[in-house]
């Protein structure tokens, strides 16, 4: 299968000469269904060396290569643009979602006579339509394709153009209904020409539908088989549908890479191969996706889905993975809410099908009691009580599994500082403005006293603060406006404590007041 991220181009030349073997099968395989993922641009030739019998036939030909596959934005998208003096683009890839929609659009199309102007077509498919992102809507990452029908008469300097768009993710196939030049076309198309290069005559072209067909569907076959959801004991895996209607079923061997096994399981079963480590899974015919369980950690498995039909031979396909290392909870612990005498401890992720139980330890640094708390395999969290304040302790969560494993975390962590209030707040009037502010002091662990005061009613509110060492039990502020509110808060290591406040009764005469002033005492 040719991958690419870029449009393919495909060139179908018509002619009166069969130059390779193919199939006389035009039945419409169901298998198509589903099966692919790109963009088709068809170039047609309808200047006026292309007779209306011609231009009729090349357009049954295309409706009938198109029929089996699914049209969708997820699927195969089509667009067409036919060649003449002026090229026209006669839909785009976003018109056409629906059969019943495009096999419309093709019996509406008119030949545009004329000139055989397939370089100024080749610049309008690589400006306008092939281009990702561009208004012909062409999508980026998807596998892109140009199919061009032509009788092979005058087909002009089309083999730079075509390069370039090889050079830019394009691949290329070629028909011809009439004696086009064998070396320009074998040069423009994909390799190999073998499989992409076709002369046949316009009545015998529905001889080469199903070639041409499988040509295209390896050029844009989807990714059918995805590995999603990867733990370190299982996987998902996901495919497009391939059985036809629902009818069959599929089967799923999987097994670390480098063993060999084989089994039988019915539906839904998954069964050991003897003593091999190979599995075997059956799914119904409208699966898309499996899961896989019981693997083992960090290890590269292979798996393999046969489609089983009644009706078609289907090639089985593969995928390569590796499981994720296991991993042990706890992998975070965190403290929160932390106060004086406790704090509240918290872990993940919750394994409750591998834990057996939780056990907390903690303990003063650098040798105090260690004391346990047991939770469940449900819980997350803890909270730890009667500890000592300002304190570093040592926390440690474990984790007991089933399989005996053990896994543990350890975090430090300090409770808060005891902060005791401030007590016995004492203001004394001086003077007309003046007051002075006592408090009573001796408090273990204080750093110092902040001193904020405010005019009251009537004033304009200024804030004013002071910080004071610990051993100022008192302050004289001055020049303050009536009913002024002063506070007084003690300062520890780590916060303020919880402070005092009084309302001044302080008057004076003077009409202006200033942002106070102190002196300590």
């Amino acid at each position: 299968m040719l991958l690419m991220e870029g449009w393919i181009t495909l060139i179908v030349v018509l002619g009166g000469v069969i130059l390779r073997p193919t199939s006389t099968q035009n039945a419409i395989p169901e298998t198509v269904l589903n099966c692919c993922e790109g963009d088709i641009l068809f170039l047609l030739d309808s200047s006026g060396s292309v007779s209306s019998y011609e231009h009729y036939h090349m357009i049954q030909f295309l409706s009938q290569l198109l029929q089996p596959f699914s049209l969708g934005p997820d699927q195969v998208r089509v667009a067409l643009l036919q060649v003449g003096t002026e090229p026209r683009l006669e839909f785009g890839f976003e018109a056409h979602s629906t059969h019943r929609s495009l096999q419309g659009a093709l019996s509406r199309i008119a030949p545009l006579q004329g000139d055989t102007n397939t370089e100024a077509a080749l610049r309008l498919a690589r400006e306008q339509v092939l281009v990702p992102g561009g208004a012909g809507g062409a999508r980026a990452g998807i596998p892109r394709v140009l199919v061009w029908l032509t009788d092979g008469v005058q087909p002009g300097a089309v083999e730079g153009p075509m390069v370039q768009l090889k050079q830019e993710g394009v691949a290329i196939l070629a028909v011809s209904t009439g004696y086009g030049d064998y070396q320009v076309l074998q040069k423009v198309v994909t390799p190999p020409p073998n499989a992409h290069l076709y002369f046949v005559d316009i009545d015998d072209v529905s001889i080469i539908t199903k070639d041409l067909r499988d040509a295209i569907i390896e050029l844009i076959r989807a990714e059918r088989l995805q590995v999603r959801d990867v733990t370190s004991s299982s996987a998902v895996l996901q495919w497009r549908p391939v059985l036809s209607g629902g009818t069959g079923y599929y089967n799923i061997v999987f097994g670390p890479l480098g063993t060999e096994g084989g089994g039988e399981g019915g539906p839904g079963t998954s069964t050991s191969t003897g003593s091999g480590p190979f599995r075997r899974v059956s799914r119904p015919g409208d699966s898309t996706w499996a899961e896989l369980t019981g693997l083992r950690e960090d290890t590269w498995y292979r798996a393999t889905l046969e489609p089983q039909s009644n009706v078609d031979f289907l090639k089985p396909l593969s995928v390569n993975f590796t499981t994720l290392p296991e991993v042990l909870s706890p992998t975070t612990v965190t403290v929160t809410e932390s106060n004086t005498s406790s704090l509240k401890v918290s872990w993940g992720p919750l394994q409750p099908n591998s834990v057996l139980r939780y056990e907390v330890e903690y303990g003063a640094l650098p040798r105090g009691e260690v004391r346990i708390f047991i939770a469940g395999p449900d819980q997350s969290s803890a909270i730890l009580t009667q500890l000592q304040p300002n304190t570093e302790y040592l926390v440690t969560v474990s984790a007991l599994h089933s399989t005996g494993r053990q896994r543990a975390m350890s975090v430090r962590v300090c409770t808060q500082e005891e902060l005791p209030a401030l007590q016995d707040l004492e203001l004394t009037t001086v003077g007309s403005d003046s007051v002075q502010v006592s408090w009573r002091g001796g408090v273990e662990g204080v750093q110092g006293y902040w001193v904020t005061w405010e005019g009251g009613s009537g004033f304009s509110g200024h804030t004013n603060s002071l910080y004071l060492p610990p051993n100022s039990l008192s302050t004289l502020l001055t020049h303050l406006p009536p009913a002024t509110r002063i506070c007084v808060s003690p300062v520890y290591r780590t916060a303020r404590g919880e402070g005092l406040c009084c309302t001044a009764q302080s008057y004076s005469e003077a009409g202006t007041w200033g942002h106070g002033s102190y002196s300590s005492a």
